[in-house]
Parts: structure tokens; sequence; C-alpha cells
């Protein structure tokens, strides 16, 4: 089994990054093999609804969002990491998330999201759900831990010493490698639940 991890945050040693390291040591204890991709840092330019993955089958920005498309469709599970921005996640990352989950046409189906946020002091549950919206229009679980997936800490490293949000990015690693284990047993013997053709409408008719 395979992680995602997507740090969201312009600092590769910050305290995101801190929070998703803590993910990824229990990933590897359990036997996932894991690879993170640092995002926050990077030149991403938003959606521009162009359509135009539709028919070439990916982004029209040729990026680090094709780049990473085959590593998404590959995994598992999906760990998204921001730190808040004015009760948001980083700009950046968003940009990214949305062109990552629009131009990739591959069901997404189960595979299972989990999202990690940290912060100052507040908007963690905002960017949280934020996060957790790209997850569930894709018909993805979500992982969760012993509480909202987030750590406090202000200077690069801080978030080390919240030892509640340390230990609750431990529970949801163990959690979400359960989870995986259980979607693929499921599948095995089952298959994926049947999906019906979209019914895609609008508020005029």
């Amino acid at each position: 089994m395979k992680v995602l991890l997507i740090n969201g945050s312009p600092r590769p040693n910050g305290n995101t990054a801190a929070a998703l390291q803590e993910t990824e040591m229990v990933f590897r204890q359990e036997g996932v093999s894991t690879e993170m991709i640092h995002v926050g840092h990077q030149a991403i330019r938003g959606c521009i609804g162009c359509g135009g993955c539709v028919k070439a089958g990916r982004c029209v920005f040729d990026d680090l969002v094709n780049e990473t498309a085959p590593k998404f469709e590959a995994c598992d599970g999906l760990v998204v990491g921001s730190p808040v921005y004015y009760a948001s996640a980083n700009a950046t990352l968003v940009a990214f998330l949305t062109r990552l989950f629009y131009s990739t046409g591959f069901d997404k189906t189960m595979k299972v999201g989990a999202a990690v946020v940290a912060a100052r002091r507040g908007g963690l549950s905002a960017t949280f759900d934020e996060l957790n919206k790209f997850f569930t229009i894709s018909g993805m679980p979500i992982a969760s831990g012993q509480y909202w997936n987030s750590v406090h800490g202000r200077a690069p490293g801080e978030a080390v010493q919240d030892e509640e949000g340390m230990q609750s990015m431990r529970t949801l690693a163990r959690n979400m490698t359960f989870l995986m284990r259980g979607v693929a047993l499921a599948r095995e013997k089952y298959g994926l639940p049947e999906r019906e053709s979209p019914v895609r409408t609008n508020f005029i008719r």
C-alpha cells in the first residue's frame, strides 16, 4: 500500500511538514510506503476552466499537477497538509488541488483521504473543512484521528511541542492504515459500489 502526502506549506521543514512527518513515521511502521510532495513553494497557477483536460486527459498547464497525477492514481491514500492563512488553506495548494482533482479522469472512489492543518492559533477547523471537500466530491472516504487533524505552532518546529496534536497525527495514520486495508479487502471480496450514470443539472432546468 502507498500513501501520497502533499505539503502545502512554503516551508518544507515547517509545522505542516512536522505534522505530515509524524503520520509518515507511523505509516512506515505499518508497512505502508509513502512519498511526500512539496507544493507550497512552487509557482502553481489556478484553473481557468478551459476544459482542455477533458480532451487531452491532462491539464493544459504542464507542471507539478501533471507530474503528480499518475502518483495520485497509483496511491491508496492521500494526505493533504496546509498551514492556515486567513482561516483558509494556502492559495497555492488550493490551485494545485483544484487542477489535480479536476483534470484527472480516473476513478477516485474509495481512495482514502485525510486533511492535516497547522496554525499559530485559529482558523484550523475552517481550513480542515475546506480540504475535506476535495475528498467528498470525489467519493473518497475520509480518515479521522482522535480529534480534528490539527497542530499548533508558529515558529518552524514548534508543532512538535504540541503533544496532543502529534498524538492526533499518529492516531490518524493508524486509523487511515486500517481503513485502507479494509477498503482493499472489501474491494477484493465485493468490488466497488455500483455507480449510476451521472445526472448533471443546474438551477434553471
